[in-house]
C-alpha cells in the first residue's frame, strides 16, 4: 500500500529564525528564501567511499582529527534535525517542512511518536523519512540515501517519559534491554495513528521495495539522525530495522546529544547486526551521561558507587558506537550546553585553525516549547 502522505520536495535550506514558513499542503511543495549560508560543502564528492564515511570501519583514521568530508556530512544530517525543530516548533498543528538549498531529498514520510501516559494530546509529530531522488545528489553520494530524522524533546509528556530511566526488555530478546521511556513512544500507538516503530516498518519497506526493484543498481543506504530524545529514538529505529528485514542495507545513526539507550547486551545485538553509529558529544553536556550507570569504562563518572548497588538499581547502561568529541565551553546553562545550534557551531569548528564561514546555526540556546498535537 502507498504511503497516504502528499509527497513534498526539500529543496532548499538556510536556517534563519526569520523565515517565513508556511503549513504542509496536500498538493504543493514548499519555498523559502533567505540568505545565511550553511557551511556544508556539497562539491565535496563521496563517491565510493561513501561506506567509510557511512561508518563500514567505525569510522577509523577520519575523527582525529576530523575529516572535511565527514565534517559536511555531520553537519548536513544536522541541519535535517533544525528542520525537523523548526518545522514543529512554528505551528504544533500541523507538520511542516523547510526547504533545503540543493538537498535533492523528497519527503515521504511524516511519523508521530505516542506516549503510554493515556491523556489527551500524547502523540506528537516527531519527525519524517526522506529519501534522495535528484540524480547529481545520488552521484555525489555514491548512493541514494533514506534519511529518517528526528526532533528531541519538546511535548510534556515526552519530558515525562524521558524520567522512565528504568530498563525494561525487547519482547522476544531476553538480553536486550533498553530506557523505559524511549521504548514506550516508540512502541505506543496513538488513538488514530499506528506506533512509530510500525510506521517506520511500513514506510521503509515500502522504499526498500520501491527503489530495490529499480534496473539502475544504485546502491541504498539508511541513514536514522536525531538530536536527545530523537537521537536515542534514531538507535532504536536502526535497532529495530535491522532486526525485522533480512533484506537491510547499511544502516548508520548520526546521533547528537544522545542519552544512553541500553544495555551492554543491547549494544552487542546491535553491532551483530551491523548498525554504525556516531555519537556526537559535547563534553559539557550532561545529557550525554544520563541515565543510569556505565560499569566497564574506567571515566563513566560513577566512580565511588558500589558496583553491588549499582547492580540492584537496574540502570545498567551501555554507551554505544563510536564518538566524536567536542570541546564545549563550561557553563552552569545545561540547556546550552546541549543545544542542537552549539553542537553544529562546534563541529564546525573542529580541528580547525580559523574557521572563516559564519554558523548558521545559532538561535536562543536551550529554547523548547511545551507544544503537543493530538
Amino acid at each position: 500500500m502507498k504511503s497516504m502522505i502528499s509527497p513534498v520536495r526539500i529543496t532548499s535550506y538556510n536556517y534563519s529564525p526569520a523565515a517565513t514558513l508556511r503549513p504542509l499542503s496536500p498538493s504543493c511543495s514548499q519555498t523559502i528564501s533567505t540568505s545565511t549560508s550553511a557551511t556544508t560543502n556539497t562539491n565535496l564528492r563521496l563517491g565510493k567511499r561513501w561506506v567509510e564515511y557511512q561508518g563500514t570501519n567505525n569510522w577509523s583514521g577520519l575523527l582525529d582529527p576530523l575529516d572535511d568530508v565527514l565534517r559536511s556530512e555531520i553537519l548536513r544530517y544536522g541541519q535535517f534535525i533544525q528542520n525537523a525543530y523548526t518545522s514543529f516548533t512554528e505551528d504544533p498543528s500541523s507538520p511542516m517542512i523547510t526547504e533545503m538549498n540543493n538537498s535533492g531529498y523528497r519527503v515521504t514520510q511524516h511519523l508521530y511518536a505516542t506516549s503510554g501516559i493515556n491523556l489527551p494530546g500524547r502523540s506528537s509529530w516527531i519527525g519524517y523519512i526522506a529519501v534522495c531522488e535528484d540524480e547529481d545528489e545520488i552521484s555525489r553520494l555514491g548512493r541514494r540515501d533514506i534519511v529518517v530524522t528526528f526532533r528531541g524533546t519538546v511535548t510534556p509528556f515526552e519530558w515525562l517519559e524521558n524520567l522512565r530511566a528504568a530498563l525494561t526488555h525487547l519482547p522476544c530478546n531476553s538480553g536486550p534491554m533498553v530506557e523505559s521511556g524511549f521504548f514506550s513512544l516508540f512502541t505506543n500507538p496513538g488513538p488514530a495513528r499506528r506506533s512509530l516503530q510500525d510506521e517506520l516498518r511500513h514506510e521503509i519497506r515500502r522504499l526498500l521495495d520501491l527503489y530495490s526493484s529499480n534496473a539502475d543498481s544504485i546502491p541504498i543506504s539508511l541513514t536514522f539522525t536525531g538530536h536527545s530524545l530523537g537521537a536515542a529514538l534514531a538507535v532504536l529505529s536502526a535497532y529495530d530495522v535491522t532486526e525485522t528485514f533480512d533484506d537491510a542495507p547499511m544502516v548508520t545513526v548520526m546521533s547528537f546529544g544522545g542519552p544512553r539507550v541500553g544495555n551492554a547486551s543491547f549494544r552487542r545485538r546491535l553491532e551483530e547486526k551491523g548498525s554504525k553509529v556516531l555519537r556526537i558529544v559535547n563534553s559539557q553536556d550532561i545529557i550525554t551521561k544520563v541515565p543510569g550507570f556505565v560499569l566497564e569504562e574506567k571515566n563513566s563518572g560513577d566512580v565511588g558507587v558500589p558496583k553491588w548497588l549499582i547492580l540492584k538499581t537496574g540502570w545498567v547502561y551501555a554507551n554505544i558506537g563510536c564518538e566524536l568529541r567536542l570541546d564545549g565551553d563550561r557553563t552552569v546553562n545545561v540547556a546550552a550546553c546541549h543545544d542542537l545550534s552549539l553542537y553544529l557551531k562546534l563541529v564546525n569548528q573542529l580541528n580547525s585553525v580559523s574557521c572563516s564561514c559564519p554558523c548558521p546555526f545559532e538561535r536562543e540556546p536551550g529554547f523548547w516549547r511545551p507544544f503537543s498535537t493530538t
